[in-house]
């Protein structure tokens, strides 16, 4: 598979995992929610073998867009928790080589951590118990900020208002 064919596929899924994700006019059924299931059970399948073959997918070689896809991809890899780990250590290595963004890794990294039951680094996740939207627990809490600017994310505060508004107007 060639950069260019690579980036079109990486492309594609992203658009049909966003897709399903849109909020539909009708509740979620269980069909729907098994279409879902599947779609990402396939694009995290699909993805690993990219990763095992080819290694991460570079930005040099897939480029800014095509490296965000295979990030969005990885992140919604949850419901296989060791194989989000491997894109975890894949991405490590593309940041270390700038060749991918620190922030994704982030968020990644928060993924994981809450995936498996450990405390957050950089605030990226929400949820929601039916008591409104709040972070899944952060460690040193204190130092948020600092991490948070290391990566290029925005302050905590600015980025959870988004994340409340984003949740409202869901709702």
């Amino acid at each position: 598979m060639t950069d260019d064919e690579l980036r079109a596929e990486l492309l594609k899924r992203m658009q049909v995992d966003q897709d399903i994700r849109e909020p539909a006019e009708e509740p979620l059924t269980q069909e729907r929610m098994a279409q879902w299931m599947n779609l990402e059970r396939d694009n995290t399948a699909w993805l690993r073998s990219v990763v095992v073959m080819r290694g991460w997918p570079l930005s040099s070689q897939v480029g800014e867009d095509g490296s965000l896809a295979a990030w969005l991809l990885a992140q919604h890899a949850d419901a296989s928790p060791e194989i989000q780990r491997e894109f975890h250590r894949a991405l490590s290595g593309a940041v270390a080589r700038n060749e991918a963004k620190p922030a994704h890794l982030a968020y990644l990294e928060d993924r994981v951590r809450v995936n498996s039951g450990r405390p957050q680094l950089y605030g990226t996740q929400f949820f929601n118990e039916g008591s409104g939207l709040r972070p899944h627990p952060i460690e040193d809490a204190d130092q948020l900020d600092d991490r948070r600017a290391a990566v290029g994310l925005e302050p905590f505060e600015q980025y959870e208002a988004q994340m409340r508004r984003l949740y409202e107007s869901e709702s």
